[in-house]
């Protein structure tokens, strides 16, 4: 009896996460899936159109070619220079430097703060023709552009802004870091390994389940990001849709035409190229990432 009554507890414990998963995100994934198959605008009813909204997905709407571009620019760009960076400051933090909780706070900010509407607010402003960047350049002579209005320069203002949130990989980077058994690196010290030896032969292969979770949650991140394109273009994704990404498109299509069931079809294909580039991560970790045995 005791027992039976310790499992009704446990399962009880589970009905607010039962009821959020049902009621909140399975329900309306489900939901969202249904009028993907729809023309549906809010107005009126759902109306059964098949395949159509995909059809013309993929045939007929040259956005989407553009926001699919603009995506996967983004995401080669800003993942690997996140990563970069975020592992460059993880190896100078585990030196062991004085005052290491600071620096290590310091640098997580940016990430704690996320991509919100404020800092994407600041990033536009600082960035503007009369911001703060163009300002600093003025001092040694050079006249800068207006970034977030030029086409040729426009995402890479969405790039710096990815790269400069690199707290959290870092963490991780750093935890990973200090787990590494250092009895290796002094056997290698003593058979004469330089520092960049130990690094390329020893620090990275250990490191990689630690690079590929952080590869791997970047890159979902990074397809998934909206805020700073909406703030930094005004909604537009411009110039010249250099700064319209997937999600922005999205957004565009259900909230600014009120096509719903178009917009819930390009969220699924969204939905199943993360899934795809995930599966390949996966396949492909096989021949780089190397567990203890």
């Amino acid at each position: 009896m005791a027992r039976r009554r310790a499992k009704y507890a446990g399962y009880s414990f589970l009905i607010p996460w039962l009821v959020g998963f049902f009621g909140l995100t399975l329900g309306p994934a489900l939901a969202s899936l249904y009028l993907s198959f729809t023309h549906y605008d809010l107005i009126e009813s759902p109306r059964w159109a098949g395949l159509a909204n995909y059809i013309r997905i993929v045939s007929e709407d040259a956005k989407v070619g553009d926001s699919v571009r603009v995506t996967l620019v983004y995401v080669a760009l800003s993942v690997p220079l996140k990563l970069g960076f975020a592992l460059a400051i993880a190896l100078i933090l585990n030196k062991g430097i004085r005052g290491l909780g600071v620096y290590r706070a310091l640098f997580y900010l940016p990430s704690l703060l996320g991509a919100s509407v404020a800092i994407a607010t600041l990033w536009r402003k600082v960035f503007s023709g009369d911001g703060l960047l163009n300002h600093v350049l003025a001092y040694v002579g050079i006249q800068g552009p207006s970034w977030v209005s030029d086409p040729d320069h426009a995402l890479w203002t969405l790039v710096a802004l990815s790269v400069w949130q690199f707290g959290s990989p870092m963490i991780i980077f750093l935890a990973g870091l200090r787990q590494l058994p250092q009895d290796i690196f002094e056997a290698a010290a003593i058979d004469g390994a330089s520092a960049r030896t130990q690094f390329w032969r020893i620090t990275l292969p250990m490191l990689t389940p630690v690079i590929f979770f952080n590869l791997v949650v970047q890159t979902i991140d990074a397809f998934k990001a909206f805020t700073p394109a909406f703030i930094v273009s005004g909604g537009t994704g411009g110039p010249i849709n250099a700064t319209l990404f997937y999600t922005l498109y999205l957004y565009q299509e259900a909230f600014g035409y009120l096509r719903m069931g178009y917009a819930a079809a390009l969220a699924w294909l969204l939905v199943l190229a993360i899934m795809a580039v995930t599966a390949f991560a996966f396949m492909t970790s096989r021949s780089w990432v190397h567990y203890e045995e």
